[in-house]
């Protein structure tokens, strides 16, 4: 089940994939799906299933199903490391689709950006829109509204009975949004929120706030 907030008087619906959907600017955004990583592990011995391979792209394609966005704006780590076979598989999906992509680059993105223009799609470092500012790291401003990735932001939810559950989150401050890493086996870092903040946890089924 998604969850809609209103920031700075525009729409934003969250969804439990992780991904943000932005209608006023038919946007979609997603931060750091590390494609290719599963791949990687694989590589190295590790047991990951062939499945986890697809699944990002399944999600994808869910989203893209679900919202229709003219726009897909990936907020950096798009792709892991080097190429891989999930490059011809990322190949293969950008090819069957017909929404606009942007990347703005990440730490991780060190593919040559020509890869990505021979693909039709936009290279930046940020952008901004609407009085939004789009980046990859985390960046403070006071005139805009910074929605950004990197941090891979997860929250402890703790029951009465002494449960603990660790999920992904979005994490919204007064003057930003950082998005949960929308690739599997990404890993979170646990965030410890202060006065006025507010944690969105996804579950992959539902979106959770947390008072």
């Amino acid at each position: 089940m998604n969850f809609n907030i209103k920031i700075r008087e525009q729409d934003f619906v969250l969804h439990p994939f992780g991904a943000v959907y932005w209608p006023e600017q038919e946007v979609l955004l997603i931060a750091d799906v590390h494609l290719g990583k599963v791949s990687h592990f694989r590589k190295h011995g590790s047991a990951v299933p062939l499945k986890a391979v697809k699944q990002n792209f399944l999600n994808l394609d869910q989203l893209r199903k679900e919202f229709d966005p003219e726009h897909i704006v990936f907020l950096g780590d798009l792709f892991h490391s080097s190429l891989n076979i999930e490059w011809n598989m990322f190949e293969e999906w950008i090819n069957s689709i017909d929404n606009q992509v942007y990347l703005i680059t990440g730490n991780h993105d060190i593919i040559s950006p020509l890869k990505y223009e021979d693909l039709g799609i936009k290279i930046f470092s940020d952008i901004q829109v609407a009085g939004f500012h789009l980046s990859h790291h985390p960046e403070d401003f006071e005139e805009h509204f910074n929605l950004c990735g990197h941090i891979h932001p997860g929250f402890k939810m703790r029951g009465n009975g002494k449960q603990l559950i660790k999920l992904s989150c979005f994490f919204k401050s007064k003057n930003q949004m950082i998005l949960p890493a929308f690739g599997e086996f990404t890993g979170n870092y646990f965030m410890e929120p202060e006065a006025g903040d507010r944690i969105f946890a996804i579950t992959g089924k539902e979106v959770i706030p947390v008072h």
